[in-house]
C-alpha cells in the first residue's frame, strides 16, 4: 500500500513540474530512478514488496504498449525521406553493435561463453528514445537526426528480440545437450511470435476498418480497440510460448493493413499509459540498483562504460559512412543511443527462463550498470549536447544533409 502511495505522489509531483524539470538537465526516468534509490536506501522493506514478478509484468506491458504503439505507427516513406538513415541504424548498425557488445563481453569477462557474451550484446544492444525524449523532440537538432533516432529506438527493441532468444536457445542447448531444444526454442518463440501477431493484426484491422466505414465506432471507441490489441497479443502468445515482444510488434504493423489510421488512434492513449508504466519500471528499477551495487567491480564499470560509448559509438559511425554527416552528426547520433526500458525487460525475460548459466550473475550486474549509467549520462548531457551540436551546425555550408529537411 505505501509502494503504491509513493509511486501516485511521484506522478502527480511529475505532473505538476514536468514543463518545468523539461528545462533542466534532470529528465523524467533520471527522476524517478532517483527517488527508487533513495526509497530502497532509506525504507527498503517498502520497495521490497514489489516482487520481481511485479517488476518484470510492469514493464513487460509498458514495452508491449510502446512496440505496438511505434510499429502501429511506422511509416516506410520516412525512411526514403531522410534517406534511409533509419535503415542503415536498424540493420548493419543493429548487428555490429551485438557482435561489439558480445566481443567486448569477452574480452573484459573471459569467463564468459559465447552465448553467454550474445545474450549480454542483445540484451545491451536496442536503445530507449524515452530517455533522450528532449533530444528527439527538440527543433534544435535537425529532423534528418531526430527522425533517425526516433525510428531506431521505436524498432531496435523488437529486432533485438529474436538475437536474445536466439543466444539463449545456444545457451540452453549447450548445457543440456539437446538440439532438438534449441530448434523448438525458436520455432516456438519467433515462429508463433510471428503468427499470433500477424493474425491478431490482420483480423483486429478488417474489424476495425470494417466498423469505422460502417459508422459503428468513433474515435476515442477506436482507440481503446486497437490498444486492447497489443494486449490481446501479448496474453495470446503468453498462452501459446510465444514471444509477447514479437507478436505486439508484428500485430502493430499488420493491424494497418486493415485499418491505416490505427497509428494516429492509438498512439495517445499508449503514450500516456506507457509513459506511467515506465516511469513506475523506473522509480523501481532505482532500487535494483542499490540492491545490486555491491556486485559492481572495476571490470563491470569498465563494460558499463564501453557499451555506451565504443560498443555504440564505432558501428553507428560505419553504418552512417558515405552519407555525407558530418563529423558532430556522427557523434551525436552514436552517443545518444540510451539504454533504458528494453534493456530492462530483455533483462527480466532472460532471468524468468532460469537457464542458471554460469554467468548469470555478471550478466545481471553489467545490465544493471549499464542501464543506470545510461539514465544518468544520457539524461545530464542531453540538453548540453544539443546546445552544442547546434552550435556545431552553425559551421555547416547550406547543402549539407543535415540541413536538408524533406517531409
Amino acid at each position: 500500500m505505501l509502494l503504491e502511495a509513493i509511486l501516485l505522489v511521484l506522478l502527480f509531483v511529475h505532473g505538476i513540474t514536468a514543463r518545468r524539470l523539461a528545462r533542466t538537465t534532470v529528465t523524467g526516468p533520471l527522476a524517478f530512478a532517483a527517488a527508487g534509490m533513495a526509497v530502497e536506501l532509506a525504507a527498503p522493506s517498502v520497495t521490497a514488496a514489489a516482487t520481481r514478478e511485479l517488476f518484470r509484468r510492469l514493464a513487460e506491458v509498458a514495452l508491449v504498449l510502446v512496440l505496438y504503439t511505434d510499429a502501429s505507427r511506422t511509416n516506410l516513406a520516412v525512411l526514403a525521406s531522410i534517406r534511409a538513415l533509419p535503415a542503415r541504424l536498424l540493420s548493419a548498425g543493429l548487428l555490429l553493435t551485438i557482435a561489439a557488445g558480445a566481443l567486448t563481453a569477452r574480452l573484459v569477462f573471459p569467463e564468459l561463453g559465447l552465448a553467454e557474451a550474445g545474450i549480454l550484446a542483445a540484451i545491451l544492444a536496442p536503445t530507449d528514445a524515452g530517455l533522450g525524449q528532449v533530444v528527439v523532440t527538440s527543433p534544435r537538432v535537425p529532423l534528418r537526426i531526430r527522425e533517425a533516432l526516433n525510428v531506431e529506438a521505436g524498432l531496435n527493441d523488437g529486432l533485438c528480440v529474436p538475437f536474445l532468444l536466439f543466444f539463449m536457445a545456444l545457451a540452453a542447448a549447450g548445457t543440456s545437450g539437446a538440439g532438438s531444444s534449441f530448434l523448438q526454442f525458436v520455432a516456438e518463440q519467433l515462429g508463433l511470435g510471428l503468427v499470433v501477431g500477424a493474425g491478431i493484426g490482420l483480423a483486429g484491422g478488417w474489424l476495425l476498418g470494417v466498423a469505422h466505414r460502417a459508422r459503428w465506432s468513433g474515435g476515442k471507441s477506436e482507440r481503446i480497440a486497437s490498444i486492447a490489441l497489443s494486449l490481446l497479443a501479448l496474453l495470446a502468445s503468453e498462452a501459446v510460448g510465444a514471444s509477447a515482444f514479437i507478436a505486439a510488434f508484428v500485430a502493430g504493423l499488420a493491424v494497418q493493413l486493415g485499418f491505416p489510421r490505427a497509428g494516429e488512434h492509438s498512439v495517445e492513449f499508449a503514450d500516456e499509459w506507457g509513459l506511467v508504466l515506465a516511469l513506475a519500471v523506473f522509480f523501481l528499477f532505482g532500487a535494483v540498483v542499490v540492491r545490486n551495487a555491491g556486485a559492481w567491480n572495476v571490470r563491470v564499470a569498465a563494460y558499463a562504460v564501453l557499451s555506451l560509448t565504443v560498443v555504440r559509438m564505432l558501428p553507428v559511425a560505419l553504418a552512417v559512412a558515405g552519407t555525407g554527416l558530418s563529423r558532430a552528426s556522427v557523434l551525436f547520433l552514436g552517443w545518444f543511443g540510451p539504454r533504458g526500458l528494453a534493456s530492462i525487460v530483455l533483462g527480466l525475460v532472460y532471468l524468468d527462463e532460469e537457464l542458471r548459466l554460469p554467468g548469470e550473475s555478471l550478466i545481471h550486474a553489467a545490465v544493471v550498470a549499464t542501464v543506470a549509467a545510461s539514465i544518468a549520462a544520457h539524461g545530464l548531457t542531453a540538453a548540453p549536447g544539443i546546445r552544442r551540436y547546434a552550435r556545431n551546425l552553425g559551421s555547416l555550408p547550406d547543402g549539407a544533409p543535415e540541413r536538408i529537411e524533406q517531409a
